[in-house]
């Protein structure tokens, strides 16, 4: 979430022309995140989320992430909900940008995920790739292996001045990463997104999943190598092998992995590390003079990837996950 795209008055107006949603009450932009322009909307119907989809985000998209938003949401998952206008469509345009309004969620994201948020995110996980089953549109995933090569191009030649030796480095994983991919693994659809700020808890009691604008059609143990990436690791970057058993037993407990997923998971781990080593990277050195916005730091998941490089098995991710 972020601001890239100001929303005026008029233009607001002219939006909840179409809506049954009474009076604005406050409207105010949300700073977290690098990819849309978000706003929270209060009026006298409740409290919304006003997303603009900026740059990443391709229009020909929105009807797979507001169509599986209404998939998952009727299939239990706890995920916002596209608001309809009048003509029964989501989907609009604010400012030049296509645009939608979104239920709003209660609760906060953990800071310091403890192993109870780890298990409580395992078990999310898996209930929404259950959920996901049947869902009638399909989105190739567009950060996959085959696109994380053209991405890096975009940063080669600055790599270096991020951190010594990026360049060659990164050119080494992703050579290892085409000659080592898993194929002929379940798939279906996945959040591939499922940072602590994309969930949401009251109480330590998951109460949301949020911004599914990278959901796709891809592995499933993928989104699980992305979850353990997430929320696994201590500020330090040290892997905390209690929250990653507790993740993958939570997932498990509604999805088991089979055998080659199993096998699998330290090699998607590491794709994972790199493509978010990578969007950061060209985030660091690409984010827009004025954007209301805080790129993250690529290195992060520089030393992610380097601890990934070295382990064996999936056993090395969790306690109590041998046998």
């Amino acid at each position: 979430m972020a601001v890239y795209t100001d929303v005026g008055d008029a233009d607001l107006e002219d939006l909840l022309k179409d809506y049954d949603l009474g009076a604005v009450l406050s409207f105010k932009g949300i700073a977290e995140g690098v990819e849309n322009s978000n706003f929270l909307l209060r009026t006298e119907a409740g409290s919304f989320i006003l997303t603009l989809y900026e740059k990443r985000v391709s229009e020909a998209d929105l009807p797979f992430f507001l169509g599986l938003m209404e998939h998952l949401a009727g299939r239990g998952i706890r995920c916002p909900l596209p608001v309809k206008a009048r003509d029964g469509q989501a989907l609009r345009r604010v400012a030049g940008r296509p645009a939608a309004i979104i239920s709003f969620l209660e609760g906060m994201w953990v800071r310091r995920p403890k192993r109870q948020h780890c298990a409580a995110v395992g078990r999310a996980m898996a209930e929404m790739h259950a959920a996901g089953q049947g869902f009638e549109i399909t989105r190739v995933n567009a950060l996959a292996l085959k696109d994380w090569p053209p991405l890096f191009e975009m940063s080669r030649a600055r790599a270096d001045t991020i951190e010594p030796g990026l360049e060659t480095f990164v050119s080494a994983e992703l050579a290892f990463l085409e000659a080592s991919w898993p194929t002929g693994l379940p798939e279906g659809v996945i959040h591939a997104d499922l940072f602590p700020d994309n969930v949401f808890f009251l109480k330590d009691e998951l109460s949301g999943l949020i911004d599914f604008y990278f959901a796709c059609n891809d592995l499933l143990a993928y989104d699980l190598a992305v979850g353990l990436n997430a929320w696994c690791f201590e500020p330090d970057n040290s892997f905390n092998v209690t929250k990653g058993g507790a993740l993958i037993r939570a997932y498990e407990e509604v999805r088991p992995l089979s055998a080659e997923e199993r096998r699998a998971l330290p090699v998607l781990a590491r794709g994972a590390a790199l493509r978010f080593l990578l969007t950061r990277l060209y985030d660091w050195l690409s984010v827009p003079p004025g954007a209301l916005v805080t790129p993250k730091d690529p290195r992060e998941y520089l030393r992610k990837l380097r601890f990934h490089q070295k382990v064996e098995s999936a056993d090395d991710y969790g306690d109590g996950l041998h046998g």
